[in-house]
């Protein structure tokens, strides 16, 4: 078995038992500081912080993925099981499948307790940036489903998918991307051009990644038994109905599997039925996601494995 197949297998498996490292401890916690430090400390007119904001972008991939370059190189002087171990270890940080799924299922049995308010506030401090104190049950339900499917990509398969191809280096260039992007790649005067470069180059390296999770889960609704024929349908003619040119791919092909409108009010609806989602719908979800990601881990491993085979 190639090292980096194993490297997958231990990471996802280090994953569903054990979770996230603490925070204090946590790589990403550090790339978070970096960010904010950077971002503090920018001034000037907008040139000025498009300028600096692309400087903190390629510093921070050195800083976070050079180290782990090093890593992949000693451990390739080691047999091929302690490789893949060591390999595992250093990629379970990049992604965090287990904690994406509790949050969804955090957020649906609040709501099936009839506890509104508690689902807004977890919804609002695990998954979405928006507003959530005036959503219906209806509207919380589908940001839930929408934040399942599109962090499915970001949060676990394009990791995986830049380990398979590139090594450490790329999964931990991609990780830092994002983390800056999640934190400082918005449409406010603020973070408008410092965050421009962040944005463009984290919808850059999510074209595929984004594409190729949402083929997982069409793939994962015909398994489900679900809507894959509507989850093809929906994926196709409605992925750019979101600002985004990524994530309306795999929201749109959730809101076809399961056979709900996804809505973000004034901004889009992905229509795969007439109504907005109840919980059936976010349990529906997190089969989905969960499927199509054991999906996602197989593929990223038998692309590792012809990757590791031509070099």
């Amino acid at each position: 078995m190639p090292s980096t197949v194993l490297a997958l297998l231990v990471a996802v498996s280090l994953d569903a038992l054990l979770g996230d490292p603490p925070n204090a401890l946590h790589p990403v916690a550090l790339m978070g500081r970096f960010i904010g430090w950077g971002a503090r400390k920018a001034h000037g007119g907008n040139a000025r912080l498009f300028i600096t904001g692309v400087a903190l972008l390629v510093a921070g991939c050195i800083a976070f993925s050079g180290p782990w370059l090093a890593v992949q190189i000693l451990a390739g002087r080691l047999p091929w099981w302690a490789q893949g171990v060591i390999l595992g270890v250093a990629l379970k940080p990049t992604f965090a499948l287990r904690r994406l799924l509790e949050a969804g299922r955090g957020i649906r049995r609040a709501l099936e307790r009839g506890d509104l308010p508690e689902g807004r506030r977890l919804l609002h401090w695990h998954l979405v940036s928006r507003k959530t104190d005036t959503l219906t049950r209806g509207l919380a339900c589908s940001a839930t489903i929408e934040s399942l499917a599109e962090n499915l990509t970001d949060g676990f398969v394009a990791p995986l998918l830049c380990f398979a191809v590139g090594g450490l280096p790329l999964a931990w260039a991609y990780r830092f991307v994002n983390t800056a992007d999640s934190m400082i790649g918005f449409h406010t005067p603020r973070y408008e051009h410092l965050g421009k470069a962040a944005a463009r180059v984290d919808d850059v390296l999510n074209i595929l990644p984004a594409r190729f999770t949402a083929l997982l889960l069409v793939a994962s609704a015909a398994l489900c038994g679900l809507r894959a024929r509507s989850a093809w349908t929906a994926m196709a003619r409605q992925h750019g109905r979101t600002a985004s040119p990524n994530a309306g791919w795999t929201m749109a092909a959730a809101a076809g599997a399961i056979g709900v409108r996804l809505e973000k009010v004034g901004y889009y609806a992905l229509e795969g039925g007439e109504r907005l989602p109840e919980c059936g719908g976010v349990r529906d979800a997190e089969l989905l996601v969960r499927v199509a990601a054991a999906l996602g881990c197989v593929a990223c491993g038998g692309i590792a494995y012809g990757v590791q085979r031509l070099f």
